[in-house]
This record gives C-alpha cells, sequence and structure tokens, in this order.
C-alpha cells in the first residue's frame, strides 16, 4: 500500500509514514520473531479462525510472518477458477489460502509496496508449486488491474495503513465485475481517534493511528457502491505494547472482518 492522501486530509506526514510502514513490513518478512506492537504467526492464525488444516498445505514461512487481524476466508466463499486479487499481500499466507480455494486452474493476484514481502512470498508459492499466484509491486489505492477483472478481493489489516480509505474502497470496486465480493479483516474504532493519535506515524503503522470510526469506514464501502451483508468483530484479536493497548481501550480500537458485494 502507498500513502497517497495529501497531509491536509490525515494530518500524518505521508512520507514518514510510509517509510515506517515498509521498514516495519520488512522487518515482518525478515524477523518475524522481532518484536512488533501486534501478533504474528500460526498460534494467532488459528486464533483468529484460520483452519489448521488448511495451514498444513501451505508452507509455514508464510505463516511465521503472518501479521493480520482477521479471519474472513469464510466470507469470501472463494470458488474453483475464480480470480482473487489480495491487496497488502503480504509473505502471502492469505493468497497462497485463497489459491488453495481457486486451484490450478484460477488465479491470485498478490499486491503489495513491500519488496522484502514480495520477495519471500513470491519465492515461495514457487517452491510450494502454486503457479495461479503472482505477486505485483503497487499500491492499494492504484491496483494495476483491468476494471472488472476480478472476482473477489480480500485484504487483511492492511486498509487501516492508507491514508486514501476512500480511494482503497472505490479502486476496489473497479476491478470487481458485477456481483464480486470484497472479503477483508481491518481495525476499526468506534470513537473517532484524536489528532495526538492520527498524527502518530509510529501508531499508523501500528495499524492504529489510521483506524476509521466504524460507522465512517462503512460509510466509505457503501459509497464506492458495494454492499455490506456481513460485519463481524475479532474480540480475541490483541495488541501487545502498552501505547497499542492504552489507545484500543481508550477509542474502542477492535479488529473486524466484513463480506460486500457488488452490485
Amino acid at each position: 500500500m502507498t500513502i497517497t492522501a495529501p497531509l491536509s486530509s490525515t494530518g500524518v506526514d505521508r512520507q514518514e509514514l510510509e517509510s515506517r510502514v515498509k521498514a516495519m513490513y520488512h522487518d515482518v518478512a525478515e524477523s518475524p520473531q522481532g518484536d512488533f506492537h501486534f501478533e504474528m504467526g500460526r498460534a494467532l492464525a488459528e486464533r483468529l479462525g484460520y483452519d489448521p488444516r488448511a495451514l498444513d498445505r501451505i508452507p509455514a514461512a508464510a505463516i511465521e510472518s503472518f501479521a493480520g487481524v482477521g479471519h474472513f476466508l469464510d466470507l469470501a466463499a472463494i470458488q474453483p477458477g475464480e480470480t482473487v486479487l489480495d491487496l497488502g499481500s503480504g509473505s502471502g499466507m492469505d493468497s497462497l489460502l485463497a489459491a488453495l480455494a481457486t486451484g490450478p486452474g484460477g488465479k491470485v493476484l498478490g499486491l503489495d509496496m513491500t519488496a522484502a514481502q514480495r520477495d519471500k512470498a513470491t519465492r515461495l508459492a514457487r517452491e510450494a508449486g502454486f503457479g495461479q499466484v503472482t505477486f505485483h509491486d503497487g499500491y492499494i489505492e492504484a491496483p494495476p488491474f483491468a476494471d472488472a477483472s476480478v472476482d473477489v478481493v480480500i485484504s487483511n489489516g492492511v486498509i487501516n495503513l492508507s491514508a486514501d480509505k476512500p480511494k482503497v474502497f472505490a479502486e476496489a470496486a473497479r476491478v470487481l465485475r458485477a456481483g464480486g465480493r470484497l472479503a477483508l479483516a481491518d481495525i476499526v474504532t468506534e470513537s473517532a481517534l484524536p489528532e495526538s493519535v492520527s498524527c502518530n506515524a509510529t501508531l499508523w503503522a501500528a495499524c492504529i493511528g489510521g483506524a476509521l470510526q466504524q460507522d465512517d469506514y462503512r460509510a466509505a464501502i457503501e459509497a464506492a457502491g458495494l454492499v455490506i451483508e456481513t460485519w463481524r468483530e475479532h474480540p480475541e484479536y490483541r495488541f501487545l505494547t502498552d501505547s497499542a493497548q492504552k489507545a484500543s481501550g481508550t477509542y474502542g480500537v477492535k479488529s473486524i472482518s466484513l463480506l460486500a458485494v457488488k452490485r
């Protein structure tokens, strides 16, 4: 993803934010055992609801760098032969699980701005024989794919990092075919964040500072022409550091997943 909105729209220095996000997710790919604001790995994935049997079928190295915030693949209901776009695909865990559902006749397009993540995901997919999966350099506000070319858009814990969320949802709607689905997990808030949090690039990179108030988040999706059919919370997701936990408790920062359909 990238930070394309002007500074005045968010109050955060978008260049500093992009630098911090890239640095953090480089470390997620290269040093998944490091200290982060958030949990990572298989134990988190299973607690969020991922099927252990499916996880057993993809490379463990993709799972160890998993830094998602919820589970949504059941909502996506990916079918054999479909084309899936993964916004902010990271080291590829969700993309590879989507490929299990599409089968060899389908296609999974991972999109990520961090080179270390793309490189790791590409290597793992190739070594594991997932020929239907490709990973692309780009930004979630400007996916380099044709109009109405995708059956399902997925994303996990990434859209909150964007300074232009309406653009992300508009682009998701653009690439989706009629009847296509947007299935994602993300971080939202119960009350709007103050500038002391929303202008903090460190808390943005930690998936908190950029979190949108939940009613505004829903409105941005609907303004893009998508109809929300399912919305659920993930109380089992938690932040690790004191600063992240404080913001979470004060402003109702929480994990959700949803399914929206393009009519």
